[in-house]
């Protein structure tokens, strides 16, 4: 999919190209091309002069090919966006999409393989708040902006599905139904912290890159700063969620535990409890010269009662001391 966006009276405006004579007359801002076909990216290539790279979403490009420059003064950088996955049970999995972006004659051009949150919160705000985006730069720093404010919510996402988590696991009778459920919920949240923190680490690169290389004019330098202690403010957040996501997780096993040690001490028990009388049938059977309801017509009812009695004591005693509790 092929769109091309133009300001007029300091607001996006999108189109959605389907062939070249529609992008011919165009002077865009912006060109956004999700999951292209060959025949998008040879669109771009006559009307702009841009080879788009096959391998521009790739996701083991190389670390120094991630932000580079041209000696024509293209600006490449790959960036990663993060999508919050769906919790239910044909949801997807929480994620980072790769981004190539080219900035050329102040014309943003980016690439990627599905659709991105923060492209269409970006495309809702430019077209309803006159002035937000002056140039191609601009769109491309508002887009780290929205993916920072985007990271932030995903973390309050997480704030709640742990105190959940908490509230099931702390305040009420831990089962091993209960702790399994916890756990695939922590592992969820866990999962998603560590793809925030990878990616607004990516995003910090991203705006230092461009920071360096001098491309911002005065007033859009300080907005990549202001990007820049926004994430920084992140960090402590995350960091936070680490230590409780490894609290709770930590809870949780020790809740298995000692459900499994309950387990180990009924047959711990059992198994003292029945030492005696195995003892006492074992001496029984082996010590009479004669048939004990032959010789002792009481023998049989002696033993049984001995066995009962051998058994009842070790109970009684546990009992008292409360390992049975």
């Amino acid at each position: 999919m092929l769109n091309v966006f133009t300001l007029a009276n300091g607001r996006l405006f999108q189109e959605e190209i389907d062939s070249l004579e529609a992008l011919a007359h165009l002077q865009p801002v912006w060109v956004d091309l999700e999951n292209p076909t060959d025949e998008e990216k040879d669109w771009v290539q006559q009307r702009f002069g841009l080879g788009i790279p096959s391998d521009a979403v790739d996701d083991d490009l190389e670390e120094s090919a991630r932000f580079y420059e041209e000696d024509n003064g293209e600006l490449h950088i790959r960036s990663d966006f993060l999508i919050d996955g769906d919790d239910g049970p044909d949801g997807h999995p929480s994620r980072n999409v790769r981004v190539a972006f080219i900035l050329r004659e102040k014309v943003l051009f980016s690439v990627h393989a599905e659709d991105l949150p923060v492209f269409r919160l970006l495309r809702l705000r430019a077209r309803r708040i006159p002035a937000l985006i002056e140039d191609a730069k601009d769109v491309l720093l508002k887009l780290y902006d929205a993916d920072a404010e985007y990271s932030a919510d995903a973390l309050e996402g997480i704030y709640d599905n742990l105190e959940k988590v908490s509230a099931r696991v702390l305040t009420t009778d831990v089962n091993d139904q209960i702790a399994g459920q916890a756990l695939t919920a922590i592992a969820r949240e866990e999962d998603l912290n560590g793809r925030i923190r990878r990616n607004v680490m990516d995003t910090r690169r991203a705006l230092s890159f461009m920071m360096r290389s001098r491309m911002l004019n005065a007033e859009q330098f300080e907005e990549a700063r202001q990007i820049l202690r926004d994430i920084d403010s992140l960090d402590s957040h995350t960091a936070f969620l680490f230590d409780k996501i490894n609290f709770l997780m930590d809870a949780t096993v020790g809740f298995i535990n000692i459900n499994q040690n309950k387990i180990i001490k009924i047959f711990s028990v059992a198994s003292v409890a029945l030492l005696p009388p195995t003892l006492i049938a074992s001496i029984y059977g082996m010590n009479f010269k004669f048939m004990p309801e032959l010789d002792w017509a009481a023998g049989y009812p002696f033993a049984l009662a001995l066995m009962a009695a051998s058994v009842a004591a070790p109970f009684i005693y546990f009992r008292r001391k409360g390992w049975l509790r």
